[in-house]
């Protein structure tokens, strides 16, 4: 199996570039600027620490919500390669798989073509699995189609030696309050877990524990449930599907946020 925990010489990095989707552009985590920060922003963050403070840590973060897989492999792979930072987060393919029809074993191959690609002209690529998506009303039944891509993410890992970020075991995600009212895209608490992952996937120090338990919540009646999820139908899944219907994407004319490789 993939090595989920790795360590470079000294533990820094002195520049990353993050692609892929909504995940990675941090949609759920909003700024203060309107611009959403998300669990790369703060991964990034980690990482800076570990350099002297003389050393400048730079960071690009390409990724654009709503794109498919050939997408980021046509718009932000040769970015990636062409700014040859130190390490890579490749998370992509999420939003084929949960696409109707689509077949996780092919969506996997055009998956370790990009990976192959990024290994051969930058530093460390760390790949990303999905989430467990047993507790997503509008995802469970694809529960058994984003494992089967997890594992090709897994052997492809093990093939091109790249560090696992493994979102399906991040127990603490499956809690409904690491997710944003969407129930699609992760809480600011939810992303500052994953970054905290991220950061112990390659050995690093981090300030708290990923997993650690969230505080109990009294229990909630049935009628507030249903009140919640009717609310949610209607603010989040029927502009959804009309889009889906309309062929149009959330990622129309958005741009990525940090284009280059700038320094925090």
């Amino acid at each position: 199996m993939a090595d989920d925990s790795r360590s470079r010489d000294n533990n820094a990095f002195g520049s990353y570039a993050a692609i892929g989707d909504s995940f990675t552009e941090g949609v759920g985590d909003p700024g203060p600027d309107g611009t959403y920060v998300g669990w790369a922003d703060r991964f990034a963050v980690l990482l800076a620490d570990q350099l002297p403070e003389h050393d400048a840590f730079r960071y690009a973060n390409l990724a654009v919500r709503g794109r498919l897989l050939d997408q980021i492999v046509a718009e932000q792979v040769p970015r990636a390669k062409e700014l040859a930072p130190d390490l890579v987060t490749f998370c992509a393919g999420g939003n084929d798989i949960i696409r109707p029809g689509t077949d996780p074993d092919e969506v996997a191959e055009r998956f370790e073509r990009a990976v192959a690609e990024l290994t051969s002209a930058v530093g460390t690529v760390m790949v990303t699995t999905g989430f467990d998506t047993r507790g997503v009303t509008l995802l469970k039944h694809l529960r058994g189609k984003i494992a089967t891509y997890n594992g090709h993410v897994r052997a492809i890992a093990d093939r091109y030696d790249c560090p696992v970020l493994d979102l399906w075991s991040l127990k603490s995600v499956q809690d409904r309050r690491a997710w944003d009212d969407d129930r699609l895209h992760l809480s600011p608490e939810g992303h500052t877990r994953v970054a905290l992952r991220a950061a112990q996937v390659l050995g690093l120090p981090v300030p708290a524990d990923p997993d650690q338990p969230w505080p109990p919540v009294p229990p909630r009646g049935t009628l507030e449930v249903r009140r919640d999820d009717i609310h949610w139908a209607r603010e989040y899944l029927v502009p959804w599907i009309g889009r889906r219907l309309r062929g149009e994407s959330s990622g129309d004319h958005v741009e990525a946020k940090r284009p280059d490789l700038m320094p925090l």
